[in-house]
């Protein structure tokens, strides 16, 4: 068995991993999931039993949840340069987890048409839907990067996250979340992550 692991499907947010692969540089063994059959079904029910993916495993241990996986690859893998000193991480956890917290609380709940009643925000995370969305303009505007002085793990979730929202028309096209995605993502891991994906894809859309 392969020391790294990766459990996906190529038009999912595995795709986000898969660049984190990529730039981290390390061999990867792929095994790809389908949605109707193998993702909610054995062996892949004992690694994640909520039947989603992306996961890794590595060296045996099991990481889910895209964030963490982009993190822990960061601190796996020290020499791909992924991740700020300990000591000046303080932006890079902050808005990791704005992303995958509140900014993902915040577009799942209005993609169903649904926010929270005025007198109710204070319940939830995020507050409201352009609360969420202001702040997170704020973080990427007015800096090359989110944490320090080069991109890190952080950047690459965060331009992911929000190139997704972009390409469907989910989010405001505003000149900040532009400029951040084409800068972030004008990288050869990148584009070789997106390719490898595509042939996939192609792949097993042309299988079925």
């Amino acid at each position: 068995m392969a020391e790294l692991i990766f459990y996906t499907n190529p038009q999912s947010r595995g795709q986000i991993v898969r660049w984190m692969l990529e730039e981290v540089g390390a061999p990867y063994e792929t095994h790809i999931l389908d949605y109707a059959t193998t993702l909610k079904q054995e062996p892949y029910l004992s690694l994640n039993p909520m039947g989603k993916i992306p996961a890794i495993q590595h060296r045996g241990k099991v990481i889910t949840e895209v964030a963490a996986i982009c993190l822990y690859l960061a601190d796996a893998f020290p020499e791909a340069g992924l991740a700020p000193a300990v000591d000046d991480r303080a932006n890079y956890y902050r808005w990791t987890f704005f992303t995958s917290g509140p900014i993902e609380a915040a577009f799942s709940n209005k993609a169903v048409g649904w926010e929270p009643a005025p007198d109710k925000q204070r319940m939830f995370g995020y507050g409201n839907y352009d609360l969420a969305i202001d702040t997170w303009e704020k973080a990427v505007s007015g800096k090359t990067y989110l944490a320090g002085d080069r991109f890190s793990a952080c950047d690459l979730f965060v331009a992911s996250q929000m190139g997704f929202m972009l390409a469907f028309n989910m989010l405001d096209p505003r000149p900040a979340f532009i400029d951040y995605v084409a800068r972030m993502t004008d990288r050869d891991a990148y584009r070789r992550a997106k390719q490898i994906d595509e042939e996939a894809a192609a792949q097993m859309n042309g299988a079925a």
